[in-house]
Formats: structure tokens, sequence, C-alpha cells
């Protein structure tokens, strides 16, 4: 068995791994990151970013490689919806760029394109990235320890620091024993990525509802799109089996509120169909001797909100911040900084993600005049915990999630 002492081994290669190696092998760190897979999946997650994820890619000196690998921003948001007529949801259009000081709007850019684009340049930085590693497994410790198998062989690595960044079923997680805590699964979310609408407009993103179908819609390059649904356990056969992709795109092409919905009728999948139960998972401290836990490996956020990339690269640019002012100073890491704020941000999106299921994943009549009622009240200023999905958790002011103010927004 090979030993190696580097400073920090990253299980995991993706966007928070990939992300975190680059950001601290451009510091000096010695890095090594383990990545299961050789190549990356279509995971049908992960494809937009909020604009305030856009903030932290800029801070993180990460945003111009995604930009020059093709990255599309959706500069406004139609909310196409039963409440509107076409005409009308256009005229109630947001604009996206005014959620951060960048000016970009959200980055859509495909998963597996963003994991290679972030390995690559932990490599080009100076970290090791090992691809088709199996059998890892981590002990924690004041020098944990990480073995594994890479190329047949078997390694062992004794870094100053662990840090679990393998996505939402991570084995360092499991390995560890950390206490995962969840909510009760609310409804299902779907996606699919097709080729063949080159109508649709590449600065657009959709989000709306009709009958018992929650839509989003969010453009890839050339001609792509990815499509999104969400929707009742009880309406589960209504997308399942082994004809579920032609069953989504047939859902699309059936809404009447949506004027793309020919076109995207006519689109060929060339992904795989695969839906998620949503619901939040939040551990109360992800770090234990030797050990941090980022992105989802972390505990995520109900998806429904799409804040995945921006939860993860947050994690990356503190625990890289925490580390590198360690580093200067000659001390210990303290991570507390970064235990207390992400509990704080994950309680923030937690209850805004309850409160936009209620509002696109409750459906019938009562359901669409409580969606009219709080569209008018928030466009007037209401205070709301919706924003937070768009400019950050932390850019709301406490009151926004507290219980009286929801109960506020959504009463009859």
């Amino acid at each position: 068995m090979r030993h190696s002492k580097p400073d920090v081994v990253i299980v995991g290669a993706g966007i928070a791994g990939g992300a975190l190696g680059t950001a601290l092998a451009r510091a000096g760190f010695e890095v090594v990151l383990l990545e299961r897979e050789n190549s990356y999946p279509d995971r049908v997650r992960g494809e937009f970013m909020a604009p305030w994820g856009v903030t932290e890619l800029a801070k993180l000196e990460l945003l111009q490689p995604l930009r020059e690998a093709g990255a599309l921003f959706t500069r406004r948001n139609i909310p196409y919806d039963e409440i509107f007529a076409p005409a009308e949801a256009e005229a109630r259009a947001f604009d996206l760029t005014k959620m951060h000081v960048e000016g970009f709007g959200a980055l859509c850019l495909g998963h597996p394109a963003t994991c290679e684009i972030f390995a690559q340049l932990a490599t080009i930085s100076g970290a090791s990235v090992l691809r088709g590693t199996g059998a890892i497994s981590v002990t924690s410790g004041s020098r944990p320890i990480v073995s594994c198998v890479h190329d047949g062989a078997s390694l062992e690595f004794r870094p100053r620091l662990v840090i679990g960044a393998d996505g939402r079923n991570s084995s360092a997680r499991k390995n560890l024993g950390f206490k995962v805590n969840a909510d009760e699964p609310r409804n299902l979310l779907g996606g699919m990525l097709v080729k063949g609408v080159p109508s649709w407009p590449r600065d657009m993103q959709v989000i709306g509802v009709e009958d018992r179908f929650h839509f989003l819609v969010f453009p890839q390059g050339d001609d792509l799109l990815r499509l999104y649904g969400s929707y009742h356990f009880a309406d589960k056969s209504r997308f399942d089996g082994p004809d579920r992709r032609a069953k989504l795109i047939d859902a699309f092409g059936r809404l009447t509120c949506l004027p793309y919905a020919e076109a995207i009728a006519a689109s060929t999948p060339i992904g795989p169909f695969n839906s998620f139960s949503n619901e939040d998972h939040w551990i109360d401290d992800p770090t234990c001797p030797g050990v941090v836990l980022i992105g989802d490996a972390a505990g995520h956020n109900d998806p429904i909100i799409g804040q995945g990339l921006s939860i993860a690269l947050r994690d990356v640019r503190l625990v890289s911040k925490i580390l590198g002012e360690a580093k200067a100073a000659g001390r210990e890491p303290d991570f507390r900084p970064y235990v207390e704020e992400r509990a704080e941000r994950m309680r923030r999106l937690r209850i805004t993600a309850q409160v936009v299921t209620t509002l696109r994943v409750e459906f019938g009549q009562e359901a669409r005049e409580r969606r009219a009622r709080v569209g008018k009240r928030v466009a007037a200023g209401q205070l709301a915990p919706l924003p937070a999905s768009l400019i950050g958790p932390e850019r709301l002011p406490a009151e926004a999630f507290l219980p009286e103010t929801i109960e506020k927004l959504l009463a009859s």
C-alpha cells in the first residue's frame, strides 16, 4: 500500500469538490481529489445556478471559465402560468440581472460539463485528481486516514484534513456516522434534457403551473432545453414506466399557458428522465475531527428552488477562506463560522422551499387563487422569504422567515 501525506484530501471531484480543489491548489495547498467516476454522467440536476451563486463563482474567480465554455445566462424569468394569459405573463417578466452586482442573471450549463471544467481547473492549478477511485474509506481524527483503490493499487492518505464533497449519497458521510435530519418528502421532481427547440429564447427561463403540473424550463447551448416537472406522489404513474420520457414531453406539449409547448412537443430526448422526492436534508454540524463536509454531502435543500449549486459554491468559498487564513497565520483552522453560517443559510432556504411548494405544487382552484393573491402581495412589496432563492438568504431580514410573516403572506 502506497502512503501519502497531502495537506487536504477531497472525496468527490464534482462541482463542489472540483471548485474547492481548484481554490485550495491555487492557494498553495497540496490537494488530492478522489473521484468515483471516470466520466461525469447526467444526473438530472445541477443545471441552474441562481444569481447569488453566480456572485459566489465570481468571488472564487471561477466564473470566466464557465463563460468561455458556453454557459448561458438567463436574464429574464417569464411566469407562464394558468392564472395569466401569455401576454400578461410576459408583461410580468422580471429581470434576473438585477439580482446581483455582476449583472449576468442566472447561469445555465450542463452538470457533466461543469464538473469536467472544474476537475481540469483543479489539475491545472496543481491538484491531483484520481478518477475511477473505489473502496474509499475515511477515518476521522487529528490526522485522519483515507484509504482507497485506484488503478488496481491500494492507497492510503494521511492528510491534515479530509473534505467530503461526494454528493447527497455521500459515502464519506455514511462512513463517519453523521446524523442527517430530513423533512417528510413533499412531492416528486423529474427532469430531462431535450434537443430540437431552436425557437426557445436563450436568455429566458420559465417557471409555472398548469392543472396538476409544476413546470420549469432552462435553456442549454444550441437548441437544447432542460425540462423539469414537479407533481404529487399520487400522479407518479403519469410519469412512470418505460415510456416515461415521452410522457414528460407530452405533459409539456399539453400546456396551454406556454407559447412554446408545441415546439417542446416536437423535441427529442437526449438524456435520461429521472425523478426524485423533494425534501430537505441537513446536518447540524457537518464537521468532526479532521473532516469537513460541503455541498450536498453536508445536506441539501429541496431542489424545488434550485439552490444546490449556489449552496455548494458558498461552502467552497467559506471553507477555502478559513483554510487560507489559518495557513497564513500558522494556526489550526476554526470551522465554527462555516458551521454557523451554513446552519442559518439552510434554515432560511428550507423555509423558502416550503413556501414555494405551497404555492406551486398544490393544485386546484384554492391553490390558483392563493398563487394569484401572493403574487400581487409580493409585487406590492410585502415582506416574503421568496427572494432568498435569487438574491441569497442572508440579504433578507430575519423577519422574512418568521411564521407570522408567512401566515400573513399566504392568508386568504
